[in-house]
């Protein structure tokens, strides 16, 4: 694996490198941030979808033109995942250009468009991931900021040209991502694990709800909203994630089954608090292994919570005294408060800031506890 994080130098601007036009076929978040991002650098970027009424409103929040007439520098493929490989062989052999895409997975567009295209011209394509987005989709979802801090995964494979990877490189730079190169195998296990596991496991929890009593749900807090908040997903589309990624998803599943059939046995037992605790040691040990903000490495943080009133200004209000305090708040959620006119804020801080975070809000009025 090669982490690529070298900047552009000064004789090569990005935005000079990555001269365009750039072509983006399908303008949903995606698509049509990146056609933010470029539109912003004053990149020409031409945009085509399959609904003309999206590329209609990606085109009227300045994402680029249907009208652009001049050959394609780079194309950009966006669309749903059934359809990636096609569209990439069609773009290969439509044009000169390097061709590129976002899907998340990239074993099964490489194998269709290696199906679809001639050799010499699967030469110019590489495959890249951004890892970024949101539960919403369309054009009117898309941000020019959407990548900035973002890690784009670039997946050359074994006859991709170097200068083809180089202005993919570009591109994911000239978006504000830093940059990871990846076989196309490498890829789709380390997405199965951080993006596509968790999404299944979301959608196994939130459908636990679906019958749920009204009065159990009254009781849900913050937990049941972190762990499902994913699970809002268009169901859709992670149908042909799933699917296209089902190698590497399933030898994952098979482990979680094994975990949670040791789970269910220790719970038929009397005795169950040590096989239990072993189940939630592996889980610390795994979740404190994910990165920090930045990708930096993860840190320990400590809450402090801060019972809020819901109304109009407050959350400025406690965003202006923590400021105040000197402390720099390195996370945050809210935590509503079924049936009361409240809230209450987790303020997650580095341990030395602790103490003069607490002391300054509590100075200045607010209900604080650790």
């Amino acid at each position: 694996m090669t982490d690529s994080l070298t900047p552009a130098t000064p004789a090569e601007p990005v935005a000079t490198a990555l001269r365009g036009p750039v072509r983006i076929v399908g303008t949903g978040l995606i698509g049509t941030s990146i056609g933010l991002a470029l539109a912003r650098l004053g990149v020409v970027v031409e945009l085509i979808d399959g609904d003309p009424d999206n590329a209609l409103m990606a085109e009227r929040i300045g994402a680029g033109s249907r009208l652009v007439q001049i050959e394609p520098q780079l194309v950009v493929v966006a669309v749903p995942p059934d359809h990636v490989g096609a569209v990439i062989a069609e773009q290969l052999e439509q044009t000169d250009a390097v061709v590129t895409d976002a899907a998340s997975v990239k074993g099964k567009p490489l194998a269709d468009a290696r199906a679809l295209s001639r050799p010499e011209d699967l030469a110019r394509y590489v495959g890249g991931h951004p890892m970024a987005g949101s539960e919403r989709n369309g054009p009117l979802a898309g941000r020019a900021d959407l990548f900035e801090g973002a890690t784009w995964a670039i997946t050359p494979h074994e006859t991709s040209d170097p200068t083809a990877v180089e202005l993919v490189r570009r591109l994911a730079e000239a978006c504000g991502a830093r940059t990871v190169e990846l076989s196309v195998p490498d890829h789709d296990l380390a997405v199965a694990r951080v993006s596509h596991l968790p999404q299944l496991m979301s959608s196994l929890a939130a459908g636990t709800l679906v019958d749920a009593p009204t009065e159990h749900l009254e009781l849900s807090g913050q937990g049941v909203r972190d762990v499902t908040r994913i699970a809002a997903s268009d169901p859709g589309m992670w149908t042909q994630i799933v699917a296209a990624n089902s190698p590497a998803l399933s030898g994952l599943l098979e482990q979680i089954r094994d975990e949670l059939d040791r789970l269910l046995i220790a719970l038929s037992k009397e005795k169950t608090d040590d096989e239990v605790t072993a189940v939630l040691r592996r889980g610390v040990s795994g979740a404190v292994r994910v990165p920090g903000k930045h990708g930096t490495p993860h840190i320990e943080l400590v809450p402090v919570l801060v019972t809020i009133p819901d109304r109009p200004g407050q959350l400025a209000r406690l965003f202006a005294d923590a400021a105040a305090s000197g402390a720099n708040v390195e996370d945050l959620r809210i935590d509503h408060s079924p049936g009361r006119p409240v809230g209450e804020v987790e303020l997650a801080v580095k341990p030395a800031s602790v103490d003069q975070l607490v002391d300054v809000l509590t100075e200045r009025g607010w209900s604080v506890h650790r």
